[in-house]
């Protein structure tokens, strides 16, 4: 499945970008999705500079403190975490939190979702285990009580 989103996001940016152009707001949206497949695909090294340029186009056109840009922040931190690099993941988290408590108070959701995101972010995202099937776990417990 994830083969099959980044083409499909890759064109959806082309077409974003022929019809709205590049520096577009309407186009900062599919390059932001393009960048999310890319690290969903385990593609660490082309999400980040996407993540980045994004960023950089929203804080320009809508400002630091938009949630658009506040999430673009907090994916690119996520990307650098998943990188490995933490020097550059926790400030950029710190600075969503930041941003986030400063407009929407420290108990709204988003900004307990950013400070969360700053714990989780001191340490690096471990690759996930791969999830057993039902049947897989049936099995095993049927022939460890049979034994």
């Amino acid at each position: 499945m994830l083969n099959r989103t980044v083409p499909l996001h890759e064109a959806v940016l082309a077409d974003c970008e022929r019809l709205f152009g590049e520096d577009a707001p309407d186009t900062l949206c599919p390059r932001n999705n393009l960048a999310h497949s890319y690290l969903a695909a385990g593609d660490v090294g082309r999400a980040i500079p996407v993540f980045r340029s994004t960023l950089a186009e929203q804080e320009r056109a809508l400002g630091d403190e938009h949630p658009d840009t506040l999430r673009s922040r907090s994916d690119l931190a996520k990307a650098y975490q998943a990188a490995g690099d933490l020097n550059r993941a926790i400030p950029l988290y710190e600075a969503t939190l930041a941003y986030r408590e400063g407009v929407l108070g420290p108990d709204h959701p988003d900004a307990v979702h950013a400070d969360n995101l700053i714990h989780a972010g001191k340490r690096p995202i471990q690759p996930k285990r791969p999830k057993r099937s039902r049947a897989t776990v049936a099995i095993r417990v049927m022939s460890s009580s049979t034994a």
